[in-house]
């Protein structure tokens, strides 16, 4: 018998406790996931303008969100004025 997948285990609401675990496993991967590619993104040039409509977010929002979090070593694009 093969293991249910976390979205499995997630989608099935037999058993709350297992789901919402579940849930909040892949909300970790989630933010794991994005924070990688938001890295990728500053990296290949993009603005936080440019990374925030991909994600369907304000530009302070992802900012905010991610400004700190980043790879210090990241040379992070600058607003023109």
């Amino acid at each position: 018998m093969d293991t249910p997948s976390a979205i499995e285990v997630a989608s099935d609401t037999t058993d709350p406790r297992a789901g919402l675990r579940a849930v909040a496993s892949l909300r970790i991967l989630a933010d794991t996931l994005e924070l990688r590619q938001v890295e990728a993104a500053l990296r290949a040039g993009l603005s936080w303008q440019g990374i925030a409509d991909a994600l369907g977010v304000t530009r302070q929002a992802v900012h905010k969100k991610y400004a700190k979090r980043i790879d210090p070593t990241i040379e992070v694009p600058r607003r023109r004025a």
